[in-house]
């Protein structure tokens, strides 16, 4: 790698990655009032993370100019993202070994393209910045995370929050018509009760809902939060972004996202195509730089490597004291929902 005697100037690089989703937010908005969003929702290409579509290919172009432009050659990186091929690594200055580079880019240029590209949600641009440790590189080493958001068609303001490890979080609010910034500060919720909150169980796609279902109730009973009298006592939610759950957890708005659909894909036998991957993820330093909790499943810390395909089941609480109730009830929820006979029965049943 190259020599780590060369100070990384985090603060700096933050900045850049803001000033880069910002150029970004305001192209692909553009191209959709140009376009009516029509062409941006076509199938451009199928990976094997992911399908990419049209407004995906329309980003990573403009990323990628935008980096052979405006990155500082003096701190050369290796670029991950979704939808770049594997077989060459994309490095700037170009054609650079990453052996050579100091940094490790992972970048989502469209987090949330479904619902965005049928204009139902907004969805997020993620990127991570960490020191190159090259295969080991991890989503625990990322130091700089930034996410930006693409509003739909009628949304006036759209978010922005980017951190450096250990400064807190810089966040401001963009008025799409005037491009006026204003003050915005994200506060998670503080408590530790559930009742008449929102949640997610990460559920989108048919495959594993039974056994996702079995695990969400379990959980929930095992809270003693099912329906009463008065109505339901928590809420569920799908957000079909992974950074967009992020951002509601941030926001104050949701307590626990649970997303396991690494492991449903795992217990059925199932590509790990729709699970969230590192890309997809990348930018839980926010939540955690605002107090809250990004895990695994079984409370350990997220350590995938920072690529393009590495399947990641996550959970994320908005604040420790909430993490520390919970997981003893989502660990057994988990064992009970896919390790006993009667999910496997289940599961066999779905199945046919």
């Amino acid at each position: 790698m190259a020599s780590a005697a060369l100070e990384i100037p985090w603060e700096v690089l933050r900045r850049k990655i803001c000033a880069l989703h910002r150029h970004l937010q305001l192209q692909v908005l553009a191209a959709k009032r140009a376009q009516g969003g029509a062409s941006l929702s076509e199938v451009d290409r199928i990976t094997r993370a992911d399908v990419i579509y049209r407004v995906d290919q329309f980003c990573e172009e403009i990323i990628l100019q935008w980096f052979q432009e405006h990155w500082p050659a003096e701190y050369p990186v290796e670029l991950v993202m979704e939808g770049l091929e594997k077989r060459t690594p994309t490095t700037f200055p170009p054609g650079l070994s990453p052996s050579r580079t100091l940094i490790k880019c992972i970048i989502d240029p469209v987090d949330g393209t479904r619902p965005y590209m049928y204009d139902k949600r907004s969805a997020w641009i993620l990127t991570g910045l960490a020191p190159q440790r090259l295969q080991h590189t991890t989503l625990a080493d990322i130091e700089v995370a930034a996410m930006t958001e693409l509003p739909c068609a009628k949304q006036y303001v759209a978010d922005q929050l980017s951190t450096y490890r250990g400064e807190g979080v810089v966040s401001c609010r963009l008025d799409v018509a005037t491009g006026r910034h204003y003050p915005w500060e994200p506060q998670p919720y503080a408590g530790t009760e559930l009742a008449h909150g929102f949640y997610s169980v990460v559920k989108y796609f048919p495959t594993g809902k039974v056994l996702l279902a079995n695990f969400e109730e379990l959980l929930i009973d095992s809270l003693d939060l099912n329906s009463t009298q008065h109505g339901a006592e928590v809420f569920e939610d799908q957000y079909l972004s992974t950074g967009g759950q992020i951002y509601e957890l941030a926001a104050g708005r949701d307590r626990f996202t649970i997303d396991l659909r690494p492991l449903v894909n795992q217990y059925l036998r199932r590509p790990q195509k729709l699970s969230t991957h590192p890309y997809d993820i990348c930018t839980a330093l926010i939540l955690e730089e605002l107090g809250g909790v990004v895990e695994q499943p079984d409370g350990a810390p997220l350590d995938a490597p920072l690529d393009t395909e590495t399947p990641v089941p996550w959970v994320a609480y908005a604040n420790r004291e909430l993490a520390e109730r919970l997981r003893p009830y989502v660990g057994k929820a988990i064992e009970e929902a896919f390790y006993s006979q009667s999910t496997a029965r289940l599961s066999s049943g779905a199945q046919r």
